[in-house]
């Protein structure tokens, strides 16, 4: 079955993907399609599998250690006070990982809730223009955790 995730990744190999901030050994950083909270990312595995659990134990080790560096590099980039992970897969039958900053300037009452309760999450789409400073600090932070 070809997803969304399959197409994203097929982009990104070609370099046809705006979004794609970097490549790391499990796959492709991408900047997500909306930005309601600023610097809200994905990781796309590349080759693209079902799941999580179809990866070997190496593979695995390689995809959560590529999603907590893209974490790293948010924290500092952003300065966020916590980042959240979310591999969800039901919409998009596909591995990838959501890693969304989180910030103290978030309204009350989301906060400490899941993204999700965000109602205007479509409101602020990517727009590389606006986007690509963005993408290069985080690039360079990713690669500066790489050569560590």
């Amino acid at each position: 079955m070809q997803t969304l995730i399959h197409q994203r990744v097929e982009a990104a190999r070609s370099g046809t993907n705006p979004a794609v901030i970097c490549r790391v050994p499990s796959g492709w950083v991408v900047l997500g399609d909306t930005q309601f909270l600023r610097g809200y990312a994905l990781l796309l595995p590349d080759p693209v599998v079902p799941d999580l659990n179809a990866l070997n134990r190496e593979q695995r080790a390689t995809f959560l250690c590529d999603m907590a560096v893209l974490g790293d590099a948010l924290l500092k980039i952003t300065g966020a006070v916590r980042i959240n992970y979310e591999i969800l897969g039901n919409l998009e039958p596909a591995l990838h990982a959501h890693v969304f900053p989180r910030y103290a300037t978030e309204p009350e009452h989301l906060r400490t809730r899941p993204v999700w309760f965000y109602q205007n999450r479509d409101e602020i789409k990517f727009d590389f223009e606006r986007d690509q400073e963005l993408m290069k600090q985080i690039a360079a932070e990713i690669q500066r955790h790489s050569s560590e």
